[in-house]
This record gives C-alpha cells, structure tokens and sequence, in this order.
C-alpha cells in the first residue's frame, strides 16, 4: 500500500511498525522507513510510560500541521519512542527527558507518536489536513 504511494497515516503504534526493528522483545519491524524503537528508561521526574499531554516542534513546513501551531500540546501513551538518523523524515519533535520524532513524514506518508483522536480540536485538525491532503494528489512538498 505505501509502496504503491497511496496516502498513510499511522498513529503510536502505527509510526513504530513503520521503522527497522524494535527494541520490544528485539522484534524486526516492517523497514518503511530507517530507524528503530527504543525504550525510555525510567529516571527522576520521568516515568514510564509516557502518559499525557507534551508539546511537538514542527522541524519544516507540510500540509499536514497547517494552522497547528508548532509547540502545540498533543496526547502521548507510549513506553518507546522512534528514533532514526534520516534527519529529513523527522516532521515534528518531543522531549521526554530525551528528544525523539514524534511525527515522521515521507511521500504520502505521515505517522505520529502521539494520538490525534485524544488531543482536542488541534488533533481533530491534523486529521483534517491529512484528508485534505491525501486529496490534493501533492506528495510530502520538501522530497518532492
């Protein structure tokens, strides 16, 4: 399906099939995309999971966030988090005691690490703008 270059979203669990492997039990993953899933660990004033509301930086422009302001609050449930050294797929930016991509873009592909459908009228509005730009037939406009 993405092969194909249909438009993808993945949510949480969605973006982390998406890599290489993972460090959950050392599983292979799919290999859309380079990178791997790592663990947090535990550590003062951090626990885990992941639980709650946490701000994404937007790292470039993409039809995807437009009229999301970047620094906006989203909701996270997770316990691993991507990591990847192909710069140019990281869209958005979280730190959790360790900066990792929270969204990761590529053609028409997009995935976050957090959950839109839980994070309010900004998610709502994320799932909007990627009907709508599923529709436009443009591919992730800075690979074209």
């Amino acid at each position: 399906y993405i092969a194909e270059g249909r438009p993808f979203l993945g949510v949480c669990m969605g973006l982390q099939a998406l890599l290489e492997r993972s460090e959950e039990g050392d599983t292979e993953c799919l290999g859309v995309l380079p990178g791997e899933v790592r663990q947090f660990i535990a550590a003062e004033g951090r626990k885990v999971p992941h639980m709650g509301w946490n701000t994404v930086e937007w790292l470039r422009p993409h039809p995807f966030t437009e009229d999301v302001p970047s620094g906006s609050y989203f909701y996270f449930v997770h316990s691993y988090h991507p990591a990847t050294d192909a710069r140019e797929l990281v869209l958005g930016e979280t730190d959790y005691g360790v900066r990792f991509p929270s969204v990761l873009a590529s053609g028409y592909l997009v995935a976050t690490q957090f959950h839109p459908e839980k994070s309010g009228e900004r998610g709502l509005r994320l799932y909007r703008n990627f009907v709508d730009w599923a529709r436009s037939g443009v591919p992730d406009p800075s690979l074209a």
